[in-house]
């Protein structure tokens, strides 16, 4: 039998590696985890979600100062904002969470960090720095980087991305953003509230792709009313520098129209991911991957059974808390040695706009391309009393539901919606019934008993129906309404 200098090695200090990396550990596993960069906690942490949240978090402060006089205050007239400081703060909160990510806590669970760039020598040795080590099983987490599109002259223009946009210390009067999904959206709102004018360019027809029509029409209307200008079914053909600033020429995505010209002080792209893949010669390990990642199968093991790929770098869902998931399948497998498959069809996600936008299991796009029956209760925000407090009307749930009412998804849109979608995963990912939902009492008055409220909708159709009450009448005798509102009140005599 083979000797391995390790039960488990790890590429990757992001969401999943660090997720094997100390479940291994604590599990009695010999194991190392190699990371490129300087430093562990990967793109989310340096150029991703901790970053991009404190940044959003900090323009939305700015832009509640700025509704003063909607709650009943004086207006304020605001100075220019030092985009230098915001983003000390926004390095601040890395920093302070960087040490839950150090070596050193990771060598006090037991497991080795290494640094520098891995290459696999075959399918159980991998050399970093000129030393080859060797494990049993491996897993693949190199996660994924910026994705940038085919437009001519881009590659001459100096521009951002999510891996360069916080490092920058002057707020430009004028921003374009290449991509109208989760990023994009997030970061061109902060910097429009922040003190930019910003115009983001989308091929599709809509802002947020994969969501419903009706929801992205929302997002879209309060971006629009904020000042921002949104060009949907627009494609970016040709990028140029014009001294100290970029400009960019857009076409109709489809069919024909007139040429445009947008120019700007910086350019965002923000068009999608790309699974790193490239430098870990994975060939001479035998390992099959594609532009679009490593394929694996749902014990996440690639045709390499005894190698893992998980989070961005195998192509499924690029977020970071199903990253976090494989790694649990992975470490399950991998250590454990029980066959534990990864389920996609419960996960959430959310886009921290404002207003936000969450979902988890079907919306009405999905349910129509699988060709599953469903029907949609929804409530307004405008008609909870504790949005209304906190001056946030703006948005709705929808809850898909089957013929039977088996609950098959739910989208939110409005203040919190990332906080309010999880009852709504407990319930799909636990079986649990509307009518358990309807039925549990929620605090009064929070944007919860939304979710209440849309559960009890399906109820009350059947409840308070004319049948119901025609069968209390003959029952218990029941003299019907008190009271009939005068139709004909104000019409002429």
């Amino acid at each position: 039998m083979p000797t391995y200098d390790y039960d488990i090695g790890i590429l990757g200090g992001g969401a999943a590696g660090l997720t094997v990396a100390a479940g291994a550990a604590q599990f009695g596993a010999k194991a190392v985890l190699i990371e490129k960069t300087d430093k562990l906690g990967g793109d989310c942490l340096h150029y991703g979600c901790v970053p991009s949240k404190t940044l959003i978090r900090t323009a939305g402060v700015w832009a509640l100062a700025a509704r003063a006089r909607e709650f009943g205050l004086p207006g304020l007239a605001l100075p220019t904002v030092d985009l230098g400081t915001v983003m000390d703060r926004v390095r601040g909160v890395i920093e302070t969470i960087q040490v839950h990510d150090s070596p050193e806590r990771f060598c006090g669970l037991g497991a080795e960090v290494r640094f520098g760039a891995p290459r696999f020598v075959d399918d159980h040795v991998v050399e970093v720095g000129g030393v080859r080590l060797s494990a049993r099983s491996w897993v693949v987490a190199t996660g994924s980087s910026p994705a940038v599109p085919p437009v001519e002259g881009l590659d001459r223009v100096p521009y951002w991305t999510n891996e360069t946009v916080f490092s920058q210390r002057t707020l430009p009067a004028r921003l374009l953003v290449l991509g109208g999904g989760p990023i994009g959206l997030e970061l061109g709102q902060a910097f429009q509230r922040l003190g930019s004018r910003v115009t983001v360019v989308e091929f599709l027809d809509q802002i947020l792709g994969p969501e419903d029509a009706d929801i992205a029409a929302i997002l879209h209307g309060r971006l629009a009313a904020e000042g921002m200008e949104l060009l949907t079914s627009t494609k970016a053909i040709r990028a140029e520098a014009v001294g100290s600033a970029v400009r960019l020429t857009v076409s109709p995505a489809v069919g024909e129209g007139p040429n445009r010209t947008l120019e700007a002080d910086a350019l965002l792209v923000a068009t999608g991911r790309r699974p790193n893949v490239e430098g870990l010669a994975l060939e001479a390990a035998g390992i099959a991957f594609s532009p679009k990642g490593i394929p694996t199968d749902r014990r996440l093991r690639t045709n390499r059974t005894h190698v893992y790929a998980c989070g961005d770098v195998n192509g499924v869902f690029p977020f970071t808390h199903v990253a976090g998931y494989e790694g649990g399948i992975a470490l399950t497998n991998a250590v454990l040695r029980v066959p534990r498959k990864a389920d996609y069809a419960k996960v959430p996600w959310c886009t921290y706009t404002d207003p936000e936008v969450a979902s988890v299991g079907l919306n009405e796009k999905r349910a129509r391309t699988e060709g599953i029956d469903y029907r949609v209760v929804t409530e307004a925000f405008i008609d909870n009393d504790r949005a209304l407090a906190e001056g946030e009307p703006l948005g709705k749930i929808k809850v898909l539901l089957g013929p039977k009412g088996a609950l098959l998804g739910c989208q939110i849109i409005g203040a919190h919606a990332g906080e309010l979608i999880h009852e709504w995963i407990t319930a799909v990912s636990g079986g649990v019934k509307l009518s358990t939902l309807a039925g549990a009492i929620h605090v009064y008055p929070t944007l919860s008993e939304i979710s209440k409220r849309a559960a009890g909708a399906y109820f009350s159709e059947k409840l308070f129906s004319e049948r119901t009450k025609s069968v209390l009448h003959f029952l218990f005798h029941l003299k019907g309404r008190a009271c009939t509102p005068d139709r004909e009140a104000g019409a002429p005599g």
